[in-house]
């Protein structure tokens, strides 16, 4: 199996407002980055999505060592996921789980890989988190800016 380290972050200029996400993945020694955004979104959709794209953006099962600022991505896949599919996706006081299509896709993406997660403090001097969140906030910009179709 090939060992990644992939590094995510999400943007959102308001919240809700335009967002972009960005991942960088590293594997022998090369690298690339992978990044999109949406209109009218929010952080923590962004925040799922990097770190969704990172892993379907692999054509082949990986060990990955997925690095985000995001607790509530971290938290989500290894704590919330498990209960809320056995609550028929639904929190502890019985309300619909928000962003429910984008943890369904995350599980799967998680699946075809062996993930370990790691979370590190954002806007801290982390060199891979500070590269993705400027490509995500670029994104985001382009969608604010009119550069992107707001489809």
């Amino acid at each position: 199996m090939t060992d990644v380290e992939a590094f995510t972050d999400g943007a959102c200029l308001g919240n809700p407002g335009p967002g972009g996400w960005a991942a960088l993945l590293r594997a022998g020694g090369k690298e690339r980055v992978v990044a999109g955004g949406e209109p009218d979104t929010t952080n923590n959709r962004m925040e799922l999505l990097a770190a969704i794209s990172a892993l379907e953006a692999l054509t082949r099962p990986c060990q990955v060592v997925l690095t985000t600022d995001s607790r509530y991505v971290m938290q989500g896949i290894e704590q919330w996921v498990p209960k809320w599919r056995a609550n028929g996706w639904r929190t502890a006081g019985r309300q619909p789980v928000k962003n429910q299509d984008l943890w369904e896709r995350l599980s799967h993406a998680t699946g075809k890989h062996q993930v370990r997660w790691q979370w590190v403090r954002g806007h801290n001097g982390h060199a891979e988190n500070e590269r993705v969140d400027q490509a995500a906030r670029e994104q985001a910009e382009q969608y604010r800016d009119g550069k992107r179709d707001r489809a």
